[in-house]
């Protein structure tokens, strides 16, 4: 009998395990199925995130891609929500996985799809849309002329690569660039190289720090002068590590960065600090500002921020009045080996959501394919430093003329602008990219906030020698919980928040030991009870 009761018991709990996990599963999405055809007699709706900043003529882009595409599928609406930077897109996406009410189409970076993967089906791997016959690039069945698959830059493509599947395209891609007051550059001096090196850099601005007794430098005549400021410094300590082939990450999530070169450059990096050559974007503002200004002959920033450089840059946020006539130069990153050259390649790409209605994440698809369209590329990759991502549009008689009218004029055809975007059209070959998982993004945030604190030690007359890195390394390591990613002698990286299903599954084989076990102390009380009732 007792047996009976106690199997009757382990069904029950088997029954409430399935139950649970069954439950917990349907909060995620089943794995997307391609449909045969797209339903036209339905009407979707369909949300579109995307980031800009106050360039109106990128938001005019946008919309103007969307009255087109609207225009081809009469079914499909398409609702944008602008934000002002991606880490708020990205904090909103996270946010909105746990309610389910993610966006469907999603500009954003690999680092941040990374952590949207650690949900079950809440991205949509597109290998199988991309060569889909009717749907796919290229595909025999749409209404534009988007490109093939063959005609997206290999490269980008594989940016978007995460675990050997692809979840995303890329939309525009920019690196960085060394901008240069070569007026000031040459009064000290000095000839520019073809390619820029840091022996240079670091010379050339210690000499441009200098000034006489009451505080005036000698290069600009002012009482303010940065000659070297960086606006990224997580790219700044990325691309260096990657220059000097030491560590910084591998494909497995192993954090190497903390190693005898990351010291010896935050080491070369606060001797430049405490001559006043050298500060940081969130330190001391953006570089731009001070470039335009005669206060910095080196600023770093993205080709996608050319339009913010030089003494007649069409965007800047300082007053006319400030800007000083200079020659300006666009070059490279500097190298330490310049034979070698290594620079990172970066810019948003476009990222599709699982939904319930197969047609949905359809057109969806069928969207982000239209933002690869030659019209949506090239119109977008004027408005800055950005190329285009396909050499369907790169190739197309529209943007070559758009590059050969450089200098023209300073809106449209600002020649700074054009230089940037020729700088990576031109060297593609030598870009790379960080490795992408769950928590590349920490890493890729713990490698700048070195640098800064660097900086910021400096300024603030503290010693920096071998025993501030290794406190250094230790800090950074638990603010960004880096310590946390590695496992063993293998340096195995943690494969992230086990699923809704699985963490349920786990709650539930708990809760069946706990019933059972339960189940056999009350018997086993039961049994006492009676045979005392006997004696």
């Amino acid at each position: 009998m007792r047996k009976t009761k106690a199997a009757a018991i382990a069904v029950a709990a088997v029954c409430l395990v399935s139950s649970l996990a069954s439950c917990h599963g349907s909060r995620g999405m089943n794995e997307f199925v391609i449909p045969e055809t797209f339903d036209e007699s339905r009407q979707y709706e369909i949300t579109f995130w995307a980031k800009n900043d106050t360039n109106k003529t990128q938001t005019a882009i946008y919309d103007k891609a969307i009255s087109d595409f609207e225009a081809l599928y009469p079914n499909i609406s398409v609702n944008m929500r602008l934000y002002t930077d991606y880490g708020r897109i990205y904090n909103d996406v996270i946010t909105n996985i746990s309610t389910g009410t993610t966006p469907n189409v999603c500009i954003t970076y690999p680092d941040h799809i990374a952590t949207y993967l650690t949900g079950t089906n809440v991205v949509i791997p597109l290998d199988g849309l991309f060569v889909d016959e009717k749907y796919g690039l290229g595909g025999s069945e749409l209404r534009f002329d988007g490109p093939s698959i063959d005609e997206i830059i290999p490269q980008f493509l594989g940016e978007c690569a995460i675990g050997g599947s692809h979840y995303a395209i890329p939309y525009m891609r920019s690196t960085e660039a060394l901008y240069i007051n070569k007026t000031y550059v040459e009064k000290l001096g000095y000839t520019i190289p073809d390619i820029v090196t840091w022996d240079f850099i670091w010379e050339v601005s210690d000499k441009a720090a200098e000034k006489d007794e009451d505080g005036t430098y000698y290069v600009n005549g002012q009482k303010v002068m940065i000659p070297f400021i960086y606006k990224s410094t997580d790219n700044m300590m990325i691309q260096m590590l990657k220059q000097k082939d030491a560590g910084y990450s591998n494909k497995d999530g192993e954090i190497l960065i903390f190693n005898d070169t990351t010291k010896e450059l935050l080491s070369e990096i606060s001797k430049h600090v405490e001559n006043g050559a050298f500060s940081t974007f969130k330190i001391s503002s953006y570089p731009g500002n001070f470039l335009n200004a005669g206060q910095c002959l080196f600023a770093i920033d993205s080709t996608a921020g050319a339009t913010w450089m030089g003494s007649h840059a069409p965007l800047s946020d300082i007053h006319e009045s400030k800007f000083v006539e200079f020659e300006t130069e666009v070059r490279m990153i500097p190298q330490f080996d310049p034979s070698s050259p290594k620079m990172i390649s970066q810019g948003p790409s476009v990222c599709i959501f699982n939904k319930r209605d197969p047609g949905e994440v359809l057109a969806s698809w069928l969207f982000a394919q239209y933002l690869l369209t030659n019209e949506v590329q090239t119109a977008y990759s004027e408005t800055e430093g950005y190329v285009p991502v396909t050499s369907k549009a790169q190739e197309s008689p529209e943007y070559k003329d758009y590059l050969s009218r450089m200098g023209e004029d300073d809106q449209l055809h600002y020649d700074v602008k054009i230089r940037a975007a020729k700088l990576l059209l031109e060297n593609v070959g030598s870009t790379f990219v960080t490795p992408v998982y769950n928590g590349s993004a920490s890493l890729r945030d713990a490698a700048g906030q070195m640098i800064e604190n660097t900086v910021k030690s400096v300024r603030r007359k503290e010693t920096v020698d071998d025993a501030y890195f290794d406190k250094l390394f230790s800090d950074v390591n638990s603010l960004y919980r880096l310590d946390q990613r590695n496992t063993g002698s293998a340096g195995r990286a943690e494969l992230g928040p086990l699923p809704a299903a699985s963490k349920a599954l786990l709650i539930s084989l708990v809760t069946v030991w706990i019933v059972i076990g339960a189940y056999y102390i009350i018997d086993e009380r039961k049994k006492k009870k009676m045979l005392n009732q006997r004696n």
